[in-house]
């Protein structure tokens, strides 16, 4: 069965009417044929190379700080969030501090980057610069967008989107198709969000959003309070990352909330910090914001907890699904967003229904005026051959496109080059007098390698439109590689079946082709 721009329900309703004992699969359409939302995506892939300075600056606080005799007092300066200034005070031992920091580097984690290191370090005067290495930013630069792809496609799954289209394009983007959506908005809603959630412990809680935070602090917004902020400390408790499930539940109350698990290692790190706060507040913040701040009341072993605010269930629901898809590793910046229709997709499936209909009643006129009762042969052949093209469709969960219908349309005309050929030598065969039997068998013998070299050589074609194109050039290249197998298939044996069953049948002594 073919979708067509109809809700699920109405789908699932239309196949309740299909006879139980017949498959029922359906066969997906994408973006042109049944409407749907188009984005493109660039990653911000910046925000990754601060982050990662973010989480290193401890590190190289600690490594400094173990030798204070020598290098002296060591404070962080503002500066590129790309990079990492760090001053000491003792600015005639830069060059002892320059190597401690060096220490800390790592083997780049990739292939491309074998042999080098994670981190460029260099002083300038008092202050120790770190910054990512070259081989270390493309190493960051491929992981983030493969990730970014990974939890993408997972939000989408989520929730329930039939057959998505999730790819990358260049360096740093990503392109979106998704197909039965009202709106590019809806898809936007589900995946523009990082959901980067932090659980950070209070400092103070202040009315003014240009108070001074202090050093490894910041200061957030409250998402429920108007008008109040929250200095926190800048490294957090637990993050998202340790989250390992998220789902909608209700509160005491009978709020809307989510309720959220931790892996060992953030159980481990939540139930230490809980133990040894009690009656102090922590927050939890979601993507810059503070969702709550609640006193911590007891000791919370397990690393399970709830989530609570003014949360609506469709809110509650929603964050729960991308908590749980993951926190995206940088943002996205939609340089592209379409909204195609499902009238433009009507009007594409019934202009590719009249071209398919016009195309096989010329085959079929052409093939019994020429062919006669064989010619009839090469039709019901060809009927099989396209309920078998939609039966494989369904079966690889393949999505037809427009282009994919230009390739069944092709098919038809194609489908039926084999059955010229075979016919073609059955003439021939039978000019010989050695009898209608043997006429046959020659025919289809000797037409066979004239059917598979065509044939191998368009399938090679259709093989390298599939590997190098996209999008609906792929679409093209599925349904033209399926018609070749399937009508080489119906040629050589669904239309010798039938001239073999007739001819046992019938018995003629000559027969026409």
């Amino acid at each position: 069965m073919i979708e067509t721009g109809q809700t699920d329900a109405e789908l699932q309703a239309d196949a309740g009417l299909w006879p139980e004992w017949m498959p029922s699969g359906l066969v997906n359409l994408g973006l042109d044929l049944r409407g749907g939302a188009h984005l493109l995506a660039e990653v911000q892939v910046e925000e990754v190379y601060a982050a990662r300075m973010e989480a290193f600056w401890p590190e190289v606080r600690d490594a400094l700080a173990a030798q204070r005799d020598t290098v002296g007092f060591v404070t962080r300066e503002e500066g590129d969030p790309s990079e990492l200034r760090v001053r000491i005070s003792n600015a005639d031992q830069a060059a002892a501090a320059l190597e401690i920091v060096r220490g800390l580097a790592t083997p780049v984690a990739s292939i491309t980057g074998a042999g080098a290191n994670d981190i460029d370090v260099r002083a300038e005067g008092a202050e120790i610069v770190v910054t990512l290495s070259e081989a270390e930013r493309v190493a960051t630069d491929d992981r983030t967008i493969r990730q970014a792809l990974e939890i993408v496609r997972r939000r989408i799954d989520e929730v329930g989107t039939r057959e998505p289209t999730i790819q990358r394009q260049g360096e740093d983007r990503i392109l979106i198709e998704v197909p039965g959506v009202g709106s590019a908005e809806e898809v936007k809603e589900i995946i523009g969000t990082t959901a980067q959630l932090t659980f950070q412990p209070v400092v103070s809680r202040t009315s003014d959003a240009n108070e001074s935070a202090g050093p490894n602090n910041e200061i957030l917004p409250s998402l429920d309070e108007q008008g109040v902020f929250y200095i926190l400390e800048r490294n957090p408790v637990v993050s998202g990352e340790e989250l390992v499930d998220a789902q909608p539940a209700f509160d005491q109350n009978g709020r809307p909330a989510v309720n959220f698990r931790f892996n060992p290692t953030g159980a481990r790190a939540f139930g230490d910090y809980t133990a040894e706060n009690i009656g102090s507040p922590f927050a939890i913040v979601l993507d810059e914001e503070v969702i709550s701040a609640p006193v911590i009341q007891s000791h919370i072993p397990g690393g399970s907890g709830i989530i609570t605010g003014n949360f609506t269930v469709e809110e509650s629901t929603q964050l729960a699904v991308l908590l749980r898809a993951g926190a995206l590793p940088a943002g996205l910046e939609f340089l592209e967003e379409r909204t195609i229709g499902p009238e433009l997709g009507a009007d594409s499936i019934e202009a590719g229904k009249l071209a398919a209909i016009v195309g096989a009643l010329g085959v079929v006129v052409f093939m019994v005026a020429s062919y006669g009762l064989f010619g009839v042969f090469a039709t019901v052949a060809l009927t099989f051959n396209m309920i078998l093209i939609f039966a494989v469709l369904s079966i690889l969960g393949a999505t037809l496109t427009l282009p994919g219908i230009a390739g069944i349309v092709l098919t038809v005309g194609m489908a039926v080059d084999a059955n010229v050929l075979v016919y073609e030598r059955i003439r021939e065969e039978l000019k010989t007098a050695r009898g209608p039997a043997r006429a046959i068998d020659l025919g289809y013998e000797k037409a066979l390698s004239a059917i598979l070299d065509g044939n191998v050589t368009t399938l090679i074609t259709a093989l390298i439109l599939f590997l190098v194109g996209s999008g609906p050039v792929r679409g093209f290249a599925i349904t033209l590689g399926l018609g070749i197998l399937t009508s080489v298939f119906t040629a050589i044996f669904v239309t010798r079946l039938l001239i073999v069953m007739w001819f046992e049948r019938r018995r003629p002594k000559t027969i026409e082709v």
